[in-house]
C-alpha cells in the first residue's frame, strides 16, 4: 500500500523522471515495484498534469491512438 497522499506520490514521480533522465511510464512502474503496488492503484494517486504528460508520452510513443482534431 502507498502510505503517501497523491501530492507526495506525484512529487516522487516528477524526482523520479528527472533522477531517471526517463519518461513518465518508466518513472510510474519503477515506483510501483517500490512501493510494492499495481499500476492500477498508483493510478489514483497521480495528479492531473502528471496523468496529461503520461498520455502525451503516450502519444508520442504510439502507444495511444491519436485522436482526430478538427480544423477550427
Amino acid at each position: 500500500m502507498i502510505d503517501l497522499t497523491p501530492e507526495e506520490f506525484s512529487k516522487e514521480v516528477e524526482d523520479k523522471v528527472e533522477a531517471m533522465e526517463d519518461g513518465y511510464i518508466e518513472a510510474i512502474l519503477s515506483l510501483c515495484e517500490e512501493y510494492r503496488v499495481e499500476p492500477a492503484l498508483a493510478s489514483k494517486f497521480l495528479s492531473k498534469s502528471i496523468i496529461n504528460k503520461l498520455h502525451n508520452e503516450g502519444l508520442d510513443l504510439n502507444i495511444l491512438p491519436d485522436t482526430a482534431k478538427l480544423p477550427i
